[in-house]
C-alpha cells in the first residue's frame, strides 16, 4: 500500500499563452493519498472536471488518474478504475477510485445506503445563525437555469449539518456534512441561507467589491468555489478515513482573513 499527500506545481505557461487563455484557475496536479489492492483515494483539484457520459463512463476516472504525476499514475497500469463518487468541478478534495468492480459495486451501495461520513471545508459570506445546525429544505432542478438546482417543496430530500469553525469581517469558516447526496447541495442550502459560497458565482454571485482591502478583496476573488471536501470515511474499511489537505487558494484566503485553520479543527463538535 501507498500513501501520498504533497501536491506539486507545474511550471507556469508562457506568457503569450497565458493571455489567450480565460481568467478561470488552472487545475493543479491531482495527489495520491492512499493506494490499495482494491482501490484508491485521491486528492481531486479544483478545476478538473468528474463529468462522465454514457459513451465513455470511465473517462473521468481516467482524466483523474492522469492528472497524477507519473509514479503515482504508474501504479495504475493495467487497470480499469472506477469513480466511486464525484465531487463538482470547482470543488476539491478526496474522491475514492474503484480498483475492480466487486468494490466498486460495494462502496457505491455504502455511499447510496448513507454509510460514508464526508465532512467540508467552506469559506461563506456572512454568519450563520446560529453557528451551529441543520438545513432541510428539498431541492430540485432549476427549470430556468439547467446549470442550477434550486429550493422547491416538491423536490427531494436533502440534509446538510453545519457548524461554524471561525469568523473575520465579512466572511465565516464552516465544517459542512451532506447526510444526502444531491446535486449542489452544500452550495444550494448555503446559498439559500444567505450563505454563498466565497467564489461560487453560479449561486452567489461576487460579493467581494465592497472590500477595502485590495490584498483581502483578492484572496476574496479565488475564481472557483472555496469548498473542500477534506475528510472522507467509511466504517469497516481498511483504512477507514482519507483527508486531504487545504489548498493553496483556500489558505490563502484564510490567512488573508486571519482564520486559524489549526485553531478551527480543534474546536470539538457539539454532541
Amino acid at each position: 500500500m501507498t500513501r501520498r499527500d504533497s501536491p506539486e506545481e507545474r511550471a507556469p505557461a508562457p506568457p503569450a499563452a497565458r493571455k489567450a487563455l480565460p481568467r478561470t484557475p488552472r487545475a493543479l496536479p491531482a495527489s495520491l493519498i492512499f493506494f490499495g489492492d482494491r482501490f484508491a483515494a485521491i486528492d481531486k483539484p479544483a478545476g478538473l472536471s468528474l463529468r462522465t457520459s454514457r459513451a465513455d463512463p470511465h473517462g473521468a476516472a481516467r482524466g483523474l488518474i492522469e492528472a497524477l504525476r507519473f509514479r503515482d499514475r504508474e501504479l495504475f497500469a493495467g487497470r480499469e478504475p472506477q469513480l466511486v463518487h464525484r465531487l463538482d468541478e470547482s470543488t476539491s478534495g478526496v474522491v475514492l477510485v474503484a480498483l475492480d468492480v466487486d468494490i466498486h459495486r460495494e462502496l457505491v451501495t455504502r455511499f447510496a445506503e448513507r454509510q460514508a461520513e464526508k465532512r467540508y471545508l467552506a469559506l461563506v459570506w456572512g454568519h450563520p445563525r446560529p453557528a451551529a445546525g441543520r438545513w432541510e429544505a428539498r431541492l430540485g432542478p432549476d427549470r430556468k437555469d439547467r446549470r442550477k438546482m434550486k429550493v422547491d417543496p416538491e423536490g427531494r430530500p436533502a440534509l446538510t449539518e453545519y457548524r461554524t469553525l471561525g469568523k473575520a469581517a465579512h466572511v465565516a469558516l464552516l465544517e459542512l456534512t451532506p447526510r444526502t447526496g444531491r446535486t449542489h447541495q452544500l452550495r444550494v442550502h448555503l446559498a439559500a441561507a444567505g450563505h454563498p459560497i466565497v467564489g461560487d458565482d453560479l449561486y452567489g454571485g461576487p460579493r467581494e467589491h465592497g472590500i477595502r482591502s485590495p490584498a483581502l478583496r483578492s484572496a476574496l476573488a479565488p475564481g472557483r468555489s472555496l469548498l473542500h471536501a477534506f475528510r472522507l470515511a467509511i466504517p469497516g474499511l481498511e483504512p477507514e478515513a482519507f483527508e486531504a489537505p487545504l489548498p493553496a487558494d483556500f489558505r490563502a484566503a484564510l490567512a488573508a482573513c486571519r482564520i486559524s485553520l489549526d485553531t478551527a479543527l480543534a474546536i470539538p463538535p457539539q454532541p
